[in-house]
Protein backbone atom coordinates (compact mmCIF):
# COMPACT_ATOMS: atom_id res chain seq x y z
CA UNK A 1 0.00 0.00 0.00
CA UNK A 2 1.66 3.44 -1.18
CA UNK A 3 1.38 6.62 1.16
CA UNK A 4 1.95 10.46 0.39
CA UNK A 5 3.85 12.62 3.13
CA UNK A 6 2.79 15.72 2.80
CA UNK A 7 4.82 19.06 4.13
CA UNK A 8 2.10 21.52 4.46
CA UNK A 9 2.54 25.20 4.96
CA UNK A 10 3.67 25.78 1.32
CA UNK A 11 1.91 28.50 -0.64
CA UNK A 12 1.54 27.40 -4.45
CA UNK A 13 2.08 29.35 -7.65
CA UNK A 14 2.12 28.70 -11.13
CA UNK A 15 -0.40 26.86 -13.52
CA UNK A 16 -2.35 23.94 -13.85
CA UNK A 17 -3.89 21.79 -16.66
CA UNK A 18 -6.62 19.47 -15.60
CA UNK A 19 -7.03 15.67 -16.61
CA UNK A 20 -9.82 14.65 -18.76
CA UNK A 21 -12.79 13.77 -17.38
CA UNK A 22 -12.46 10.45 -15.58
CA UNK A 23 -16.28 9.93 -15.74
CA UNK A 24 -16.38 10.75 -19.05
CA UNK A 25 -13.70 8.26 -20.05
CA UNK A 26 -14.93 5.15 -18.02
CA UNK A 27 -18.21 5.76 -20.73
CA UNK A 28 -16.49 6.56 -23.70
CA UNK A 29 -14.12 4.21 -23.79
CA UNK A 30 -17.10 1.64 -23.41
CA UNK A 31 -18.58 2.76 -25.94
CA UNK A 32 -16.06 1.81 -28.50
CA UNK A 33 -17.12 -1.99 -28.36
CA UNK A 34 -20.70 -0.47 -30.05
CA UNK A 35 -18.52 -0.77 -33.33
CA UNK A 36 -16.25 -2.42 -35.89
CA UNK A 37 -14.70 0.50 -37.06
CA UNK A 38 -11.58 2.43 -35.16
CA UNK A 39 -12.64 5.12 -32.35
CA UNK A 40 -9.45 7.92 -31.96
CA UNK A 41 -9.92 9.23 -28.18
CA UNK A 42 -8.10 12.16 -26.93
CA UNK A 43 -7.57 13.84 -23.71
CA UNK A 44 -7.37 10.50 -21.88
CA UNK A 45 -6.62 10.45 -18.53
CA UNK A 46 -4.04 8.85 -17.30
CA UNK A 47 -5.68 7.18 -13.59
CA UNK A 48 -5.45 3.92 -12.17
CA UNK A 49 -9.93 2.81 -13.18
CA UNK A 50 -9.36 4.37 -16.85
CA UNK A 51 -6.07 1.93 -17.30
CA UNK A 52 -7.79 -1.17 -16.02
CA UNK A 53 -10.36 -0.44 -18.35
CA UNK A 54 -8.62 -0.71 -21.06
CA UNK A 55 -6.62 -3.74 -19.69
CA UNK A 56 -10.01 -5.30 -19.55
CA UNK A 57 -10.86 -4.15 -23.35
CA UNK A 58 -7.23 -5.42 -24.36
CA UNK A 59 -8.35 -8.97 -22.90
CA UNK A 60 -12.25 -9.06 -25.06
CA UNK A 61 -9.75 -9.03 -27.72
CA UNK A 62 -9.96 -5.14 -28.59
CA UNK A 63 -6.91 -3.82 -30.49
CA UNK A 64 -5.55 -0.31 -28.36
CA UNK A 65 -3.09 1.58 -29.83
CA UNK A 66 -1.57 4.38 -27.81
CA UNK A 67 -0.76 6.87 -30.27
CA UNK A 68 0.51 10.19 -28.00
CA UNK A 69 0.64 10.38 -24.36
CA UNK A 70 -3.02 10.66 -24.17
CA UNK A 71 -4.73 9.39 -26.89
CA UNK A 72 -5.48 6.38 -28.29
CA UNK A 73 -7.22 4.08 -31.10
CA UNK A 74 -9.39 1.32 -30.37
CA UNK A 75 -11.12 -1.35 -32.66
CA UNK A 76 -13.55 -3.78 -31.33
CA UNK A 77 -13.80 -5.77 -34.75
CA UNK A 78 -13.18 -9.09 -32.97
CA UNK A 79 -14.05 -9.48 -29.52
CA UNK A 80 -13.96 -12.46 -27.70
CA UNK A 81 -17.25 -12.97 -25.56
CA UNK A 82 -15.86 -16.17 -24.01
CA UNK A 83 -13.76 -13.96 -22.43
CA UNK A 84 -17.14 -13.38 -20.10
CA UNK A 85 -16.92 -16.43 -18.50
CA UNK A 86 -13.49 -16.91 -17.10
CA UNK A 87 -12.53 -16.18 -13.52
CA UNK A 88 -10.45 -13.40 -14.89
CA UNK A 89 -12.96 -11.63 -16.05
CA UNK A 90 -14.74 -11.74 -12.99
CA UNK A 91 -11.60 -11.03 -11.07
CA UNK A 92 -10.80 -7.89 -12.90
CA UNK A 93 -14.59 -6.45 -13.64
CA UNK A 94 -15.38 -6.80 -10.03
CA UNK A 95 -12.45 -4.30 -8.75
CA UNK A 96 -13.83 -2.04 -11.00
CA UNK A 97 -16.72 0.75 -10.45
CA UNK A 98 -16.72 1.64 -14.45
CA UNK A 99 -17.05 -1.92 -15.61
CA UNK A 100 -20.59 -2.18 -15.22
CA UNK A 101 -20.29 0.36 -18.54
CA UNK A 102 -19.52 -2.48 -20.58
CA UNK A 103 -23.34 -3.89 -20.13
CA UNK A 104 -24.68 -1.24 -22.63
CA UNK A 105 -22.50 -1.50 -25.29
CA UNK A 106 -21.97 -5.89 -24.73
CA UNK A 107 -26.04 -5.66 -25.08
CA UNK A 108 -26.52 -3.54 -27.97
CA UNK A 109 -24.05 -5.40 -30.28
CA UNK A 110 -23.83 -9.07 -29.35
CA UNK A 111 -27.25 -9.70 -27.64
CA UNK A 112 -25.24 -10.73 -23.87
CA UNK A 113 -24.05 -9.15 -21.08
CA UNK A 114 -22.69 -10.14 -18.17
CA UNK A 115 -20.44 -8.86 -14.79
CA UNK A 116 -19.27 -9.72 -11.63
CA UNK A 117 -20.71 -7.09 -8.61
CA UNK A 118 -18.38 -4.17 -9.19
CA UNK A 119 -16.24 -2.83 -6.91
CA UNK A 120 -15.12 1.09 -6.60
CA UNK A 121 -15.44 3.55 -3.51
CA UNK A 122 -16.49 2.23 0.03
CA UNK A 123 -19.04 5.45 0.35
CA UNK A 124 -22.37 3.78 1.15
CA UNK A 125 -24.89 1.63 -1.03
CA UNK A 126 -24.92 2.74 -4.89
CA UNK A 127 -27.94 0.25 -6.49
CA UNK A 128 -27.69 -0.46 -9.83
CA UNK A 129 -31.24 -1.27 -10.16
CA UNK A 130 -31.57 1.04 -12.88
CA UNK A 131 -29.34 -0.33 -15.53
CA UNK A 132 -31.31 -3.74 -15.59
CA UNK A 133 -34.65 -2.11 -15.56
CA UNK A 134 -34.12 -0.12 -18.37
CA UNK A 135 -32.09 -3.31 -20.11
CA UNK A 136 -35.39 -5.22 -19.88
CA UNK A 137 -37.90 -2.33 -20.94
CA UNK A 138 -35.93 -2.91 -24.01
CA UNK A 139 -36.63 -6.26 -23.51
CA UNK A 140 -33.69 -8.30 -22.36
CA UNK A 141 -33.86 -11.05 -19.50
CA UNK A 142 -32.15 -10.43 -16.55
CA UNK A 143 -30.60 -12.93 -14.15
CA UNK A 144 -28.63 -12.05 -10.70
CA UNK A 145 -26.88 -14.73 -8.52
CA UNK A 146 -26.84 -13.58 -5.64
CA UNK A 147 -24.39 -16.04 -3.99
CA UNK A 148 -22.07 -15.06 -6.98
CA UNK A 149 -22.53 -11.58 -7.21
CA UNK A 150 -23.13 -12.21 -10.89
CA UNK A 151 -25.29 -10.26 -13.23
CA UNK A 152 -26.84 -11.62 -16.79
CA UNK A 153 -28.50 -9.94 -18.99
CA UNK A 154 -29.43 -11.54 -22.51
CA UNK A 155 -31.17 -9.83 -25.19
CA UNK A 156 -30.33 -10.66 -28.87
CA UNK A 157 -33.30 -8.45 -30.27
CA UNK A 158 -34.20 -5.36 -28.28
CA UNK A 159 -36.82 -3.17 -28.93
CA UNK A 160 -37.66 0.45 -28.37
CA UNK A 161 -39.41 1.56 -25.40
CA UNK A 162 -40.78 4.32 -23.51
CA UNK A 163 -39.32 4.44 -19.80
CA UNK A 164 -39.30 6.70 -16.96
CA UNK A 165 -36.40 6.61 -14.82
CA UNK A 166 -37.01 5.84 -10.88
CA UNK A 167 -33.22 8.37 -10.40
CA UNK A 168 -31.33 10.04 -12.92
CA UNK A 169 -28.45 8.08 -12.79
CA UNK A 170 -25.74 9.09 -14.96
CA UNK A 171 -24.26 5.77 -15.35
CA UNK A 172 -27.56 4.39 -15.89
CA UNK A 173 -29.02 6.34 -18.52
CA UNK A 174 -25.33 6.37 -20.11
CA UNK A 175 -25.89 2.00 -19.96
CA UNK A 176 -29.12 2.03 -21.20
CA UNK A 177 -28.80 4.73 -24.29
CA UNK A 178 -25.46 2.78 -25.66
CA UNK A 179 -27.90 -0.63 -25.48
CA UNK A 180 -31.28 1.41 -27.20
CA UNK A 181 -29.55 3.19 -29.79
CA UNK A 182 -29.46 -0.37 -31.92
CA UNK A 183 -32.69 -1.20 -30.77
CA UNK A 184 -34.94 -1.57 -32.96
CA UNK A 185 -37.88 0.81 -33.53
CA UNK A 186 -37.92 4.29 -30.86
CA UNK A 187 -36.72 4.57 -27.37
CA UNK A 188 -37.84 7.69 -25.27
CA UNK A 189 -35.81 7.99 -21.88
CA UNK A 190 -37.64 10.73 -19.25
CA UNK A 191 -36.12 11.50 -16.24
CA UNK A 192 -32.43 10.79 -18.17
CA UNK A 193 -29.54 12.22 -16.68
CA UNK A 194 -28.07 15.26 -18.79
CA UNK A 195 -24.33 15.69 -16.41
CA UNK A 196 -21.93 17.41 -19.43
CA UNK A 197 -20.52 13.84 -19.71
CA UNK A 198 -23.94 12.32 -20.44
CA UNK A 199 -24.06 15.10 -23.47
CA UNK A 200 -20.52 14.02 -24.29
CA UNK A 201 -21.39 10.57 -24.91
CA UNK A 202 -25.04 10.97 -26.59
CA UNK A 203 -22.53 13.80 -29.02
CA UNK A 204 -19.76 10.86 -29.36
CA UNK A 205 -22.69 8.27 -30.44
CA UNK A 206 -24.71 10.91 -32.83
CA UNK A 207 -21.28 11.32 -35.13
CA UNK A 208 -20.98 7.23 -35.10
CA UNK A 209 -24.18 7.38 -36.67
CA UNK A 210 -27.02 7.05 -34.13
CA UNK A 211 -30.60 9.02 -33.73
CA UNK A 212 -31.01 11.31 -30.39
CA UNK A 213 -33.04 13.93 -30.06
CA UNK A 214 -32.87 16.18 -26.96
CA UNK A 215 -29.16 15.45 -25.42
CA UNK A 216 -29.04 17.91 -22.59
CA UNK A 217 -32.56 17.07 -21.47
CA UNK A 218 -34.13 14.88 -18.94
CA UNK A 219 -35.99 13.86 -22.24
CA UNK A 220 -33.55 11.58 -24.53
CA UNK A 221 -35.33 10.29 -27.79
CA UNK A 222 -33.23 7.58 -29.82
CA UNK A 223 -34.29 5.91 -32.72
CA UNK A 224 -32.31 2.60 -33.19
CA UNK A 225 -29.74 1.62 -36.29
CA UNK A 226 -28.53 -1.25 -37.07
CA UNK A 227 -24.93 -0.39 -37.05
CA UNK A 228 -22.32 2.23 -35.66
CA UNK A 229 -19.08 3.51 -37.42
CA UNK A 230 -15.87 5.16 -36.20
CA UNK A 231 -14.95 8.43 -35.05
CA UNK A 232 -12.93 10.80 -33.18
CA UNK A 233 -13.77 11.74 -29.58
CA UNK A 234 -12.25 14.03 -27.31
CA UNK A 235 -12.51 14.00 -23.18
CA UNK A 236 -13.89 17.37 -21.37
CA UNK A 237 -11.32 18.36 -18.74
CA UNK A 238 -12.53 16.97 -15.30
CA UNK A 239 -15.08 19.05 -13.41
CA UNK A 240 -13.95 17.65 -10.21
CA UNK A 241 -10.41 18.21 -10.55
CA UNK A 242 -10.89 21.63 -11.54
CA UNK A 243 -12.92 22.42 -8.48
CA UNK A 244 -10.35 19.90 -6.10
CA UNK A 245 -7.84 22.75 -7.65
CA UNK A 246 -9.97 26.19 -6.32
CA UNK A 247 -10.14 24.95 -3.09
CA UNK A 248 -6.40 23.23 -2.73
CA UNK A 249 -6.04 27.20 -3.51
CA UNK A 250 -7.94 28.91 -1.15
CA UNK A 251 -6.66 26.54 1.32
CA UNK A 252 -2.74 27.33 1.54
CA UNK A 253 -3.30 30.60 0.14
CA UNK A 254 -2.08 30.10 -3.51
CA UNK A 255 -2.22 31.77 -6.52
CA UNK A 256 -2.81 29.14 -9.35
CA UNK A 257 -4.73 29.45 -12.83
CA UNK A 258 -6.56 26.67 -13.57
CA UNK A 259 -5.94 26.23 -17.09
CA UNK A 260 -8.27 25.63 -20.09
CA UNK A 261 -11.57 24.92 -17.95
CA UNK A 262 -13.97 24.92 -20.12
CA UNK A 263 -15.77 26.71 -17.55
CA UNK A 264 -19.11 26.63 -20.05
CA UNK A 265 -19.49 23.29 -18.84
CA UNK A 266 -18.98 23.47 -15.09
CA UNK A 267 -22.57 24.79 -13.93
CA UNK A 268 -22.53 25.53 -10.53
CA UNK A 269 -19.20 24.51 -9.47
CA UNK A 270 -17.74 28.22 -9.60
CA UNK A 271 -20.48 29.72 -7.90
CA UNK A 272 -20.30 27.39 -5.36
CA UNK A 273 -17.03 27.81 -4.28
CA UNK A 274 -17.65 31.78 -4.62
CA UNK A 275 -20.21 31.42 -2.44
CA UNK A 276 -17.56 29.85 0.30
CA UNK A 277 -15.68 33.54 -0.21
CA UNK A 278 -13.50 32.26 -3.00
CA UNK A 279 -12.32 35.01 -5.60
CA UNK A 280 -11.45 33.73 -9.11
CA UNK A 281 -11.41 35.67 -12.27
CA UNK A 282 -12.26 34.28 -15.81
CA UNK A 283 -9.63 34.75 -18.19
CA UNK A 284 -10.48 33.47 -21.70
CA UNK A 285 -11.43 29.90 -20.47
CA UNK A 286 -8.84 29.51 -17.85
CA UNK A 287 -9.56 30.26 -13.92
CA UNK A 288 -7.29 32.72 -12.35
CA UNK A 289 -7.12 32.33 -8.20
CA UNK A 290 -5.37 35.17 -6.49
CA UNK A 291 -3.77 34.01 -2.98
CA UNK A 292 -6.03 34.96 0.16
CA UNK A 293 -5.39 35.20 3.17
CA UNK A 294 -8.94 34.94 4.39
CA UNK A 295 -12.14 33.73 2.68
CA UNK A 296 -15.88 34.20 3.96
CA UNK A 297 -18.69 32.36 3.41
CA UNK A 298 -22.01 34.00 2.19
CA UNK A 299 -25.20 33.99 4.71
CA UNK A 300 -28.74 33.94 3.30
CA UNK A 301 -30.70 36.66 3.16
CA UNK A 302 -32.28 36.09 6.06
CA UNK A 303 -29.38 35.62 8.25
CA UNK A 304 -29.59 31.58 8.32
CA UNK A 305 -25.92 30.04 7.45
CA UNK A 306 -25.05 28.72 4.27
CA UNK A 307 -25.92 25.01 2.81
CA UNK A 308 -23.85 23.39 0.42
CA UNK A 309 -25.48 20.09 -0.99
CA UNK A 310 -25.71 18.08 -3.65
CA UNK A 311 -28.05 17.50 -7.06
CA UNK A 312 -28.65 16.22 -10.28
CA UNK A 313 -27.04 18.66 -13.14
CA UNK A 314 -27.33 21.29 -13.07
CA UNK A 315 -27.19 21.36 -9.46
CA UNK A 316 -23.96 20.83 -7.26
CA UNK A 317 -21.57 17.65 -7.97
CA UNK A 318 -21.91 15.12 -5.36
CA UNK A 319 -18.06 14.36 -6.07
CA UNK A 320 -17.11 17.97 -4.87
CA UNK A 321 -19.28 17.71 -1.33
CA UNK A 322 -15.98 16.20 0.33
CA UNK A 323 -13.54 19.36 -1.46
CA UNK A 324 -16.32 21.96 -0.03
CA UNK A 325 -16.37 20.69 3.56
CA UNK A 326 -12.88 20.62 3.73
CA UNK A 327 -12.30 24.12 2.00
CA UNK A 328 -14.60 25.28 4.85
CA UNK A 329 -12.87 24.67 7.40
CA UNK A 330 -10.42 27.55 7.67
CA UNK A 331 -13.08 29.87 5.88
CA UNK A 332 -14.96 33.03 8.05
CA UNK A 333 -17.85 31.73 9.04
CA UNK A 334 -20.22 28.58 9.13
CA UNK A 335 -21.76 26.14 6.53
CA UNK A 336 -24.14 23.00 6.54
CA UNK A 337 -22.91 20.38 3.97
CA UNK A 338 -25.70 18.06 3.21
CA UNK A 339 -24.04 14.70 0.96
CA UNK A 340 -27.60 13.70 0.35
CA UNK A 341 -26.67 11.05 -2.04
CA UNK A 342 -24.58 8.84 -0.39
CA UNK A 343 -24.64 8.00 3.02
CA UNK A 344 -20.93 7.26 3.84
CA UNK A 345 -18.98 9.81 2.48
CA UNK A 346 -18.93 12.02 5.21
CA UNK A 347 -17.57 9.64 7.55
CA UNK A 348 -13.63 10.58 6.83
CA UNK A 349 -14.29 14.18 9.00
CA UNK A 350 -13.19 12.23 12.20
CA UNK A 351 -9.46 12.74 10.13
CA UNK A 352 -9.90 16.28 9.90
CA UNK A 353 -11.50 16.61 13.77
CA UNK A 354 -8.27 14.88 14.59
CA UNK A 355 -6.41 17.66 12.73
CA UNK A 356 -7.63 20.39 14.59
CA UNK A 357 -11.02 21.46 12.18
CA UNK A 358 -14.25 22.15 13.99
CA UNK A 359 -16.96 19.91 12.30
CA UNK A 360 -20.06 18.61 13.94
CA UNK A 361 -20.91 15.32 11.99
CA UNK A 362 -24.79 16.05 12.38
CA UNK A 363 -25.74 12.55 10.40
CA UNK A 364 -24.37 9.99 7.79
CA UNK A 365 -25.42 13.41 5.57
CA UNK A 366 -25.75 16.49 7.28
CA UNK A 367 -21.97 18.04 8.89
CA UNK A 368 -21.60 21.55 10.13
CA UNK A 369 -18.47 23.21 9.42
CA UNK A 370 -17.38 26.19 11.96
CA UNK A 371 -15.00 28.25 9.99
CA UNK A 372 -11.47 28.28 11.63
CA UNK A 373 -10.59 31.97 9.91
CA UNK A 374 -6.94 31.02 10.51
CA UNK A 375 -6.89 31.45 13.98
CA UNK A 376 -4.47 28.64 13.89
CA UNK A 377 -3.62 25.82 11.43
CA UNK A 378 -3.92 22.45 11.03
CA UNK A 379 -1.98 20.14 12.62
CA UNK A 380 -0.35 17.22 10.86
CA UNK A 381 -1.40 13.59 11.13
CA UNK A 382 -1.22 9.91 10.20
CA UNK A 383 -4.51 8.68 8.12
CA UNK A 384 -5.84 6.34 5.53
CA UNK A 385 -8.14 7.66 2.74
CA UNK A 386 -11.59 5.88 2.33
CA UNK A 387 -12.01 6.69 -1.33
CA UNK A 388 -10.91 8.92 -4.41
CA UNK A 389 -12.93 12.44 -3.02
CA UNK A 390 -11.56 11.69 0.34
CA UNK A 391 -8.13 11.40 -0.69
CA UNK A 392 -8.03 14.31 -2.26
CA UNK A 393 -10.10 16.65 1.17
CA UNK A 394 -6.95 15.12 3.06
CA UNK A 395 -4.39 16.11 0.75
CA UNK A 396 -6.13 19.42 0.52
CA UNK A 397 -6.44 20.05 4.37
CA UNK A 398 -2.63 18.11 5.12
CA UNK A 399 -1.13 20.70 2.29
CA UNK A 400 -2.34 23.43 4.66
CA UNK A 401 -1.09 22.40 8.02
CA UNK A 402 1.55 22.33 9.91
CA UNK A 403 4.12 19.86 9.94
CA UNK A 404 4.07 16.65 7.83
CA UNK A 405 1.42 14.45 7.40
CA UNK A 406 1.03 10.99 6.25
CA UNK A 407 -1.83 9.92 4.20
CA UNK A 408 -2.12 6.04 3.16
CA UNK A 409 -3.71 3.81 1.01
CA UNK A 410 -3.50 6.30 -1.90
CA UNK A 411 -4.33 3.79 -4.85
CA UNK A 412 -7.76 5.45 -4.44
CA UNK A 413 -6.62 9.17 -5.20
CA UNK A 414 -4.46 7.64 -8.20
CA UNK A 415 -7.91 5.67 -9.52
CA UNK A 416 -9.54 9.51 -10.24
CA UNK A 417 -6.54 11.68 -10.21
CA UNK A 418 -3.42 11.60 -12.72
CA UNK A 419 0.22 11.93 -10.75
CA UNK A 420 -1.37 14.57 -8.55
CA UNK A 421 1.81 14.70 -6.53
CA UNK A 422 4.23 15.33 -9.34
CA UNK A 423 1.71 17.90 -11.49
CA UNK A 424 1.47 19.64 -7.70
CA UNK A 425 5.21 19.64 -6.85
CA UNK A 426 5.81 21.51 -10.25
CA UNK A 427 3.95 24.74 -8.85
CA UNK A 428 5.35 24.43 -5.21
CA UNK A 429 3.76 21.70 -3.02
CA UNK A 430 6.23 19.06 -0.99
CA UNK A 431 4.75 15.60 -1.74
CA UNK A 432 6.46 12.38 -1.36
CA UNK A 433 5.43 9.23 -2.92
CA UNK A 434 6.25 5.97 -0.75
CA UNK A 435 5.86 2.93 -2.54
Amino acid sequence: MASFQVEGGNRLAGEIFPQGAKNEALQIISAVLLTSETVHLYNVPNIRDVNKLIELLIDFGVVVEKTSEDSYKFTASRVDLDFLETQTFREKASSLRGSIMLLGPLLARFGVGKMPKPGGDKIGRRRVDTHFVGFEKLGASFQYDGQAGFYTVIGPKLKGAYMLLDEASVTGTANIVMAAVMAQGDTEIYNAACEPYLQQLCGMLVRMGAIIEGIGSNLLKITGVTSLRGTYHTMLPDMIEIGSFIGLAAMTQSEITIKNARIDQLGLIPETFMKMGIQMEFRNDDIYIPAQDRYEIESYIDGSILTISDAIWPGFTPDLISIALVTAIQAKGNVMIHQKMFESRLFFVDKLIDMGAQIILCDPHRATVIGLNRTFALRAISMTTPDIRAGVALLIAAMSAEGISTIHNIEQIDRGYQQIDQRLNKIGANIVRIE
